[in-house]
């Protein structure tokens, strides 16, 4: 029995890593939702902030329960830039020697959304204001709400994670960091 821990417990995020992962191990797998500390902002500011997040989520994960085979991290944020705010996530998976990377497809974000970020609000929050939904993070999400669930969180984070599991697929390709 394969053990992949991920660092959150949000139902959206295990789903993207249970169905992700499922296109690659076919020996039983289970996964682990775990909390850990991100070291980061509750709301990333910036590209750098979210993957340093992801990563440390990872890292703390693998130092808290050492047992896993798979360590996942996945960190949302936003970025500043002259079109407006960019969302977008990061997804990190270790197995304690190496570490894949991926980071999603990015969108910008309404003005009003924007505006209750920048004042400091998370994303989520900002999202259940303005579209007077209700813990909208763990369903739907941003972009959900955005395309009329044409697109979800969770088909934002798919391939994703399937991305960064590419050096775990072609480790012969990429040497243990």
């Amino acid at each position: 029995m394969i053990h992949i821990i991920v660092a959150s417990k949000n139902p959206v995020k295990l789903d993207a890593v249970r169905e992700g992962l499922s296109a690659f191990i076919t020996e039983s797998f289970e996964i682990i939702g775990v909390s850990v500390p991100s070291g980061v902002s509750d709301q990333p500011m910036s590209d750098a902030e979210t993957i340093t997040g992801a990563v440390n989520r990872v890292n703390a994960a693998l130092n808290q329960f050492p047992s896993g085979d798979y360590y996942v991290g996945l960190e949302g944020g936003v970025e500043e830039t002259t079109s407006g705010l960019m969302a977008f996530a990061w997804m990190v998976i270790s197995d304690g020697q190496k570490m894949g990377t991926a980071r999603t497809a990015s969108f910008f974000l309404p003005p009003r959304v924007a505006e209750l970020v920048h004042g400091g609000m998370e994303l989520g929050h900002a999202d259940d204001v303005v579209f007077v939904q209700s813990n909208s993070k763990q369903q739907n999400g941003a972009v959900g709400l955005l395309t009329k669930d044409v697109i979800t969180r969770k088909s934002l984070y798919l391939p994703a994670v399937q991305m960064a599991f590419i050096p775990f697929l072609n480790p012969e390709l990429y040497p243990s960091r």
